[in-house]
């Protein structure tokens, strides 16, 4: 249950939003419902997610392995239904997806692959427990912009999925079930 309306007063600027949203996603998104209330916070994090999607450095798949892992890892499902529902859009494999909280075990992903979800995972760990061998490891294929922009995805989707968790946002149906951890 959400701990704030997902109701904010119906303004020009929410009602935008609420038309792009729709148009965009097929629903209205909570999180933006959230940010709603606070008109500076909805412009700049609106902001803040188009200049992010016109990040072009990291091959898009390892992207998403890292921005589902850290999700997982703080356990918002919010953010695991979501991002399983854009990345399944965009040609993921829904193993791939689907197998993300249970990477270790699963043979779906390569030693990269493996390595990127590992990066996402110690980087959301409070505090960090990234390590110099793991680095090493990725900067074998990684050159200095996409393991920028790894890093990077890894902050923001560690800023999406913390805000959404401490504002009780859970799954909106994007996919039929989200397989989020129990801590």
């Amino acid at each position: 249950m959400a701990r704030i309306s997902l109701t904010p007063d119906r303004t020009p600027l929410i009602r935008l939003v609420q038309w792009y949203s729709r148009r965009a996603f097929g629903k209205v998104l909570d999180p933006v419902m959230a940010y709603g209330h606070h008109r500076r916070v909805l412009i700049a994090s609106s902001r803040f997610e188009m200049a992010i999607g016109r990040w072009k450095k990291l091959d898009p798949q390892l992207k998403a392995l890292a921005v589902m892992a850290s999700a997982a890892s703080i356990g918002c499902s919010w953010c695991m239904d979501f991002g399983y529902w854009e990345h399944r859009r965009h040609g993921m494999s829904h193993r791939k997806l689907h197998d993300v909280p249970v990477w270790r075990e699963s043979d779906a992903y390569t030693p990269l692959e493996r390595d990127v979800m590992e990066y996402a995972e110690a980087m959301t760990a409070t505090p960090p427990t990234v390590e110099d061998e793991l680095v090493e490891r990725l900067r074998r294929h990684l050159d200095d912009a996409a393991f920028i922009e790894l890093t990077a995805m890894v902050a923001v989707e560690n800023l999406r999925s913390r805000t959404n968790a401490a504002l009780g946002l859970t799954s909106q149906g994007f996919k039929d079930s989200c397989e989020v951890p129990r801590p």
